[in-house]
């Protein structure tokens, strides 16, 4: 099946906008990748839209796959090599029959596999369609982390809990093949780290062993324990892939390196850090199929999505995101910058450090350490001819009165902030020095966020919420329209007790919480006699606003939240 074919019948579908789908084909042609691809890493559509519109195409019935139903013995007779190259998985098997699926049953060789795999197991074929992340389910069970880990160990004659004299040869290491014993550890904790779509990996030296965590769903958890003889040896390994020094042992160091993990493309920012035990190692995991989501992804609920919606459509003017660190400011930003990149446009962006790669997008790193800042990096993108200008981040009184002077010339300029909501960042710019009476005319859209713990679908259940909680729910859904919020009291809340699918923890990801003020004629008002916080949160709930709170309390209702964390995090006003 071709990409025209997919993309001709996703448009018929209704699934695809015509200038969404050619800027795919045209970016699938460039990168030499399927079109299904670049929807499934940018989440674009549903993979089972994908799925269904490929079996109709192809006359193949489409099966969605629990890799955890999948017997064991069954997953193990099927090569890993095998799965890998040609993204086929098995399903079930009994006496007479082998039951498989693919993500292209019209791939001859992935075919002809099959049929090999089957004449061994002598049994005849039946074949389903299957969905990529399916597939990219079942490849997390062939990754048998400390199975590698503690074989890597046995070659180098070292136990964790054992100390030997023995000095690793960094250059020998490097000059193995990839089954070098230190090479294979670190290899395989970043694919580990991958798989499990673990956003960062730290290495860090204990007193006594080498300690692995990996930062998943916001929580960080330990992973393996490796000798402390291994210590200087894997972080040397980790600097040699990101270009760093490694006989600078003394100062923090930063790199970046890109590797081929599952099929995709994905960067790794490292910065190292000197502690008294040693070095201590980063890993930021910039993996574009988990931080690049589409506009319609990020989770916005009615009457937010619109007023985004309305400020993106017009010809100029601020959009902030803010929210503290780690609240997710970085993701919004980079789905609204897709949402408005197309051909007719010239989107520049200024970043630190550019984290992902968005083709079509003209993307520059800030380097302070040679004069080139925000504020440099702004005045020289006005000389580009720019429709659309993104910067990383508003820090400084100088980049914050430039930003606004690219919105008041006829720019859409995107940036964040840090302020607690959207209400404080009038007040937040009016204290980096930025004139008040050039904000109404600058400011289009004001987004605050927040990300809570996403419950588990499979095994949530509802339970009745204790008194007080009763009280706090009522006092968030005062004012709320009832078609944003249908609920009757008493209000019930959700909690997952664990299952497979969420791995025991009862939770899958996490969700963005949205506030979302707009520029308007009174708001223009406030700020020319004077704004406060007070007076413009009066004027946000006059234009019908949902507060992070509201936002928490109304998707904690629906399920798709906790209301624990909700009310953590987010304020009531």
């Amino acid at each position: 099946m071709t990409n025209q074919q997919l993309i001709q019948a996703l448009i018929a579908q209704g699934a695809l906008q015509e200038d969404t789908a050619r800027k795919l084909l045209r970016e699938s042609e460039l990168a030499g990748v399927s079109v299904e691809k670049l929807i499934n890493e940018r989440h674009i559509l549903d993979d089972t839209v994908v799925a269904n519109v490929k079996s109709a195409i192809l006359r193949v019935p489409y099966r969605a796959v629990d890799p955890s139903e999948v017997p064991k013995d069954l997953i193990a007779s099927f090569p890993e090599e095998t799965v890998r190259a040609y993204q086929v998985i098995p399903i079930s098997k009994n006496d007479t029959m082998l039951v498989a699926g693919m993500v292209n049953p019209d791939d001859v060789k992935a075919q002809e596999a099959l049929k090999f795999l089957s004449r061994q197991m002598r049994v005849s074929l039946g074949i389903f369609l299957i969905s990529y992340t399916d597939w990219q389910k079942m490849m997390r069970l062939y990754s048998p982390y400390k199975s590698e880990i503690d074989e890597a160990l046995k070659k180098l004659s070292i136990k964790p809990d054992e100390k030997v004299q023995r000095t690793i040869s960094i250059d020998e290491a490097i000059g193995r093949n990839e089954d070098a014993p230190v090479i294979r550890i670190v290899s395989n904790t970043i694919k580990e780290a991958v798989q499990t779509g673990a956003s960062d990996v730290h290495i860090e030296p204990m007193e006594t062993y080498v300690r692995v965590r990996f930062r998943q769903l916001g929580d960080l958890r330990e992973v393996a324990q490796l000798p402390i003889e291994l210590a200087a040896p894997v972080i040397s390994r980790v600097k040699i892939l990101s270009n760093m020094k490694i006989d600078e042992t003394r100062m923090p160091q930063d790199g970046r390196f890109r590797s081929k993990i599952m099929d995709r493309e994905i960067d790794f920012r490292v910065s190292t850090f000197p502690t008294p035990l040693g070095e201590k190692v980063a890993i930021r995991i910039l993996d574009p199929q988990t931080g690049l989501k589409s506009f319609e992804k990020l989770g916005f609920a009615g009457s937010s999505f619109e007023r985004v919606k309305r400020g993106l459509q017009k010809p100029y003017g601020m959009v902030l995101v803010t929210g503290p660190t780690g609240s997710g400011k970085s993701t919004t930003l980079y789905a609204l910058l897709q949402q408005l990149n197309n051909e007719n446009v010239n989107i520049v962006s200024l970043e630190d450090p550019v984290e992902y790669f968005v083709t079509g997008v003209n993307q520059s790193q800030v380097r302070p350490e040679i004069g080139y800042d925000f504020a440099n990096g702004l005045r020289e993108i006005l000389r580009q001819d720019p429709d659309i200008i993104m910067v990383g981040e508003i820090r400084d009184s100088e980049t914050a009165g430039l930003a606004v002077n690219a919105a008041l010339t006829g720019h859409i300029v995107l940036s964040t902030l840090h302020t607690n909501n959207a209400a404080g960042v009038i007040p937040r710019l009016i204290d980096m020095k930025v004139e008040p009476f050039l904000l109404p005319s600058a400011l289009s859209l004001m987004i605050a966020q927040r990300l809570v713990a996403e419950i588990c679908q499979n095994c949530k259940q509802a339970e009745e919420a204790p008194p007080q909680v009763q009280e706090i729910i009522a006092r968030a859904l005062a004012g709320v329209p009832k078609e944003e919020a249908p609920f009757e009291p008493p209000y019930k809340i959700f909690h997952a007790k664990g299952c497979e699918v969420c791995h025991g923890r009862g939770i899958t990801g996490r969700r963005a919480l949205h506030e979302v003020l707009e520029m308007t004629p009174a708001m223009e008002r406030i700020i020319n006699e004077g704004p406060t916080a007070q007076k413009i949160i009066e004027e946000a709930k006059r234009q019908g606003m949902l507060t992070m709170r509201q936002d928490g309390v109304v998707k904690a209702l629906n399920g798709i939240v906790l209301m624990e964390e909700v009310l953590r995090e987010t304020e009531e006003y």
